[in-house]
């Protein structure tokens, strides 16, 4: 393919993408599809000879969009967010044309040091302490992580290392077998699994804490957790304090973890991977109260913030112990520059990494943070309109606190009915949520996850959870 077909097949792609986001809420948000219905529609076996273009285009309806679950709908409430605009899109497009692999700053100076800048960007429109930011001249600075399952391992993995060196300088004696087998990290009860996972892929233990009634993790909790610990020997290094749970969007308290885990010299990594994004809205600031204790915080651009997977922000305030627990320097990877700018490749997992900040750039160009905080605020609004829905129906309770864009509820009664009622609105095809269970109590999410999303979207939304109440009800009378 040659520039002048690209620039044809290009501009059809456009008007295909605009078209399809535009009309997204005409499609079924759930596909009616089967495993292994795709394989039938294409050849078994890559075509010998180039076919054209506008058979491919051809093929997209025909072949991809029966499976496509369409996240970008307004009736799409299952999860969280996945992020999305029109800016973040062109700048993929930018991202994948100029192609570089960025792990060290001599392989494309502008990757790199677009990236430093941005997160200095974000990190002042969070109000994050200063000790998380390159800029200012200490040793703090942001890397963009593929997820904040990442963000979650790697921060884990400095910890690991900052807690080994300490032990060693005071018992020379021990090996570093033992001293791993001494580790214990923390997180709550509520956290993502992925915090658990990354205990796994880490080598180390880590504790489930349980949460108070508000299912938050409190500093009480933790402080005789990391008692227990010390008395049984054990040295405990890690605690994830999540802000924002997938369950219910709890907020652990920050302020009380992060002065008992500095007190015992153990790494605060923050997960906010879908509510961070509100944090650039001065009024839910206070949920991020004692983040001046924390050693490393994430959250999500690529959930609420309208930049497109993938693109998860994490800040460092001793980026140091993350650069030596990976650092690996073979002669072909060393340049003159070193030091004067970071490589990124010692500051993550893989050693490839994409343009990703230019994703950031264009969108917080092209929106401004005004733009972006009032889409925060769109959301937050429609969840609370649910929720007055919700409570205007007898039949129904709200479970927990309505938080950021997320509402659980759940019909009175038992599990079962509750379990049955999900089905029947996810069997009807016309939106779809996911559910959760808490303490042994089953409910439904309902997460405010389109950026098209009007309040009479979410006026159908309820009334498609009505109807099918009054199905499954009506049913259960007979």
């Amino acid at each position: 393919m040659q520039a002048p077909e690209f620039k044809d097949f290009a501009k059809e792609m456009v008007d295909y993408i605009s078209n399809y986001l535009e009309n997204i809420r005409d499609r079924r948000v759930l596909p009616t599809v089967q495993p292994g219905y795709l394989r039938p529609l294409i050849p078994d076996e890559a075509p010998p000879q180039p076919e054209k273009w506008e058979e491919v285009m051809a093929d997209v309806e025909r072949v991809i969009m029966p499976g496509v679950t369409h996240w970008h709908s307004p009736k799409f409430h299952a999860y969280f967010p996945t992020a999305n605009s029109y800016p973040a899109i062109v700048a993929d497009m930018l991202s994948g044309a100029i192609a570089c692999i960025g792990f060290t700053w001599i392989a494309s100076p502008a990757c790199t040091e677009l990236e430093v800048v941005m997160l200095d960007w974000l990190g002042k429109m969070l109000d994050l302490p200063k000790e998380f930011l390159a800029c200012s001249g200490g040793q703090g600075g942001g890397v963009i992580q593929g997820t904040a399952s990442e963000a979650t391992l790697v921060a884990l993995l400095g910890a690991k290392a900052k807690a080994m060196k300490r032990v060693k300088e005071e018992h020379p004696d021990w090996d570093d077998n033992t001293i791993v087998s001494k580790l214990v990290g923390y997180t709550s009860n509520q956290s993502h699994s992925s915090v658990e996972r990354a205990g796994l892929l880490g080598g180390v233990k880590l504790r489930g804490l349980k949460a108070d009634e508000n299912l938050k993790l409190r500093g009480e909790t933790l402080e005789q957790a990391i008692k227990e610990d010390l008395d049984a020997g054990l040295i405990p290094f890690y605690v994830v304090a999540t802000l924002g749970t997938t369950n219910t969007c709890a907020f652990d308290r920050l302020d009380e973890i992060g002065p008992v885990a500095n007190q015992h010299n153990v790494w605060v990594h923050v997960d906010a991977a879908y509510a961070g994004s509100a944090f650039i809205c001065p009024e839910y600031r206070y949920l991020m109260k004692g983040i001046e204790t924390a050693d490393s915080f994430n959250f999500n651009p690529h959930k609420w913030m309208l930049v497109n997977f993938d693109c998860s922000a994490m800040w460092l305030k001793e980026p140091y112990w993350i650069v030596n627990a990976f650092n690996v320097d073979p002669l072909y990877l060393k340049h003159d520059m070193q030091g004067s700018a970071p490589d990124y490749r010692h500051w993550q997992i893989p050693l490839g990494r994409r343009f990703r900040a230019l994703k950031l750039w264009f969108v917080l160009r092209l929106y401004g943070v005004d733009n972006l905080q009032a889409h925060i605020r769109r959301h937050c609004g429609f969840a609370k309109q649910f929720e007055a829905l919700c409570r205007a129906d007898d039949r129904f309770e709200i479970f927990g606190e309505v938080a950021m864009g997320l509402a659980c509820f759940r019909l009175k009664g038992t599990n079962e009915l509750s379990e049955a009622l999900l089905k029947r609105i996810n069997g009807r095809g016309n939106i779809h949520l996911v559910p959760s269970k808490v303490n042994d109590v089953y409910f439904l999410r309902m997460a405010v996850c389109s950026r098209f999303t009007e309040p009479a979207d979410i006026d159908y939304s309820w009334k498609e959870v009505a109807a099918a109440a009054d199905e499954l009800l009506a049913e259960q009378k007979k």
